[in-house]
């Protein structure tokens, strides 16, 4: 027994002097990977705060002054339905035949008349908190029924305050207070090239997600004159854009870069009676002429175009420049002034002749029907007319009086 403890005791002291330092190795391990653990997770957050700020930055980085127009101006854009009655008139099959068979069964040549609902769609714009919304005459039509959807989806019942059917602009008006509304430029200090942002419901995209479409491009040209359209609309000073402006966007906004709204989208031109789709060429009424028109329309339910001119022309023939000395064949001489009319008090006399209005050459008598009837006048504007009188030109600035008022 000796023996053996003697034999075993030096080899127990080394197995223990062995596995103390193993059991120290492997508590330094366990140490070391708590350590390891504590340093991936500080540095998984670093990573993740990394990735989190460089996303922000992209995301900022994108932004500019379009994306930042687009969604200031969006909430105050709406979608319009119009509903409207109109009277169909079915010719009786029977209507070419004789008058004797008419008069024996007159129910059988009778026309079928019914009513039938029709539905449009277009687009608005919110220009105050109280709701008033501004939309094109021809989106509201003779509408029964007018129904403003707001982004979001939120729906109204709108009244309509008034319309201008020549000027192609109506005034709508939602109940409620503190809608988001747009804020207006200034049409008349557009710059060509720069910025322009249309928003509106094209094609009724607008029930999709009740969020208006948003296109952009530049502003083309302004000033554009159409004049007189066969509808009887006028068109004046247009702001011409290659935003893309599509079937259900008039009415819709076109906004600067700034967000401000400086024009009404209303038609399109496709080079085709038979093409509909946008070929970049679109029209918007500047937002000043909006202003103006509806600024009538809320004081006295329309605008004034009963004025009194109140002269009588006649175009010039050879007797007539012989007479007169005239070196020009051009223009129209007048006949007659009336007493207290806008042309008596401007100053013209019988025997001006006219040679110019509002810069526009007059050549004779239709000219300047032309040139009146293509321009939307309205009691208050001024006529810039250039006369001859006794062989001198003389420049007259005529204001437009009510019919049969000296005012």
């Amino acid at each position: 027994m000796k023996v053996f403890l003697k034999i075993f005791t030096p080899f127990a002291l080394l197995l223990f002097m062995a596995f103390i330092p193993r059991c120290q190795q492997n508590n330094d391990n366990r140490a070391s990977g708590d350590d390891s653990l504590f340093l991936k997770s500080a540095n998984a957050q670093t990573v993740s705060d990394s990735l989190l700020q460089r996303n922000e930055t992209i995301s900022t980085s994108r932004q500019n002054a379009i994306t930042k127009a687009a969604a200031a101006a969006s909430p105050a854009v709406v979608g319009i339905n119009v509903i409207e009655i109109v009277k169909i008139t079915q010719r009786s099959p029977f209507y070419m035949a004789d008058p004797y068979w008419q008069q024996l069964f007159p129910e059988l040549f009778k026309d079928r008349v019914y009513e039938q609902k029709l539905q449009s769609l277009g687009s608005g714009f919110i220009i105050s908190p109280e709701g008033y919304i501004v939309t094109n005459d021809h989106v509201v039509g003779e509408g029964t029924e007018i129904i403003v959807t707001l982004p979001g989806g939120e729906k109204h019942n709108a009244e309509l305050v008034g319309k201008d059917k020549v000027s192609d602009i109506s005034l709508l008006k939602i109940t409620g207070n503190d809608f988001p509304y747009l804020p207006t430029g200034n049409s008349d200090d557009l710059i060509v090239g720069e910025w322009a942002i249309a928003l509106g419901n094209p094609f009724g995209l607008f029930q999709l997600n009740d969020q208006p479409t948003v296109t952009v491009g530049v502003i083309s040209a302004i000033n554009r004159d159409w004049g007189r359209v066969p509808e009887g609309r006028i068109y004046m000073d247009m702001i011409q854009t290659d935003a893309a402006i599509n079937h259900g966007n008039s009415g819709g906004p076109l906004v600067n870069a700034m967000g401000q709204v400086i024009g009404m989208n209303t038609f399109i031109f496709t080079g085709s009676r038979y093409e509909e789709g946008s070929v970049g060429i679109g029209f918007a009424i500047p937002i000043n002429r909006i202003l103006r028109i509806i600024d009538q329309i809320k004081q006295k339910g329309g605008v004034n175009r009963n004025y009194w001119l109140g002269f009588r022309v006649q175009d010039l023939n050879p007797v007539i420049t012989k007479a007169l000395g005239l070196k020009t064949k051009d223009g129209v001489i007048i006949t007659q002034v009336d007493p207290g009319s806008s042309a008596a008090i401007a100053g013209l006399a019988t025997e001006d002749v006219i040679i110019k209005v509002n810069n526009h050459r007059v050549t004779d008598s239709e000219s300047l029907i032309s040139i009146l009837t293509d321009t939307d006048l309205q009691v208050g504007d001024k006529l810039d007319l250039i006369i001859l009188r006794n062989k001198e030109e003389k420049k007259i600035n005529m204001r437009l009086l009510e019919g049969g008022s000296q005012k």
